[in-house]
């Protein structure tokens, strides 16, 4: 570098200058932002349990976000929103007062049951009014109650205590 900047300072070879220039920018790039995803805690739950969709990596410049039912961004499956500068959330038409937003974007599902299996679509607006959008999926799967013991005899058919 040093080499360069005395050639360039001394007026020898100019395009030494531009081609460090140009390899200096090539060589420097910003920091990737991280991607910003959705997880389902417990990623498999049973009926009648709590899920959360936990979103990582939410964006410090979030103005508010909406979360959706379904893969896509539709006002009539909206669930709940939350503006980040009031800490005001409302409801929408796919609200059926089991969810929670928190403002860290995540959303609690209480007591879920087999219908809430499927896609959940948040939808981030930023500070730049720039939109964001990823894509989660919940699985609820039915409880089974617990088997009851069962005793053979040679004489009768299977028998089951209950």
């Amino acid at each position: 570098q040093r080499h360069l900047q005395c050639e360039a300072s001394c007026g020898q070879e100019p395009w030494r200058e531009q081609a460090g220039k140009v390899s200096l920018v090539n060589f420097w790039n910003p920091p990737a932002t991280a991607q910003l995803t959705v997880e389902s805690v417990p990623p498999n739950a049973v009926e009648g349990k709590d899920v959360l969709l936990l979103v990582h990596n939410l964006p410090q410049d979030a103005l508010g976000y909406n979360w959706y039912r379904g893969d896509k961004v539709d006002s009539s499956y909206r669930i709940v929103g939350y503006v980040t500068g009031t800490q005001v959330n409302t409801t929408g038409p796919a609200y059926s007062g089991r969810e929670t937003i928190y403002p860290n974007g995540s959303l609690l599902f209480q007591n879920v049951t087999l219908n809430d299996t499927g896609h959940y679509t948040l939808h981030l607006i930023k500070a730049d009014l720039q939109n964001e959008e990823v894509t989660g999926q919940l699985r609820v799967y039915q409880s089974f109650p617990a088997s009851r013991p069962c005793r053979q005899s040679l004489q009768r058919k299977d028998q089951c205590d209950g």
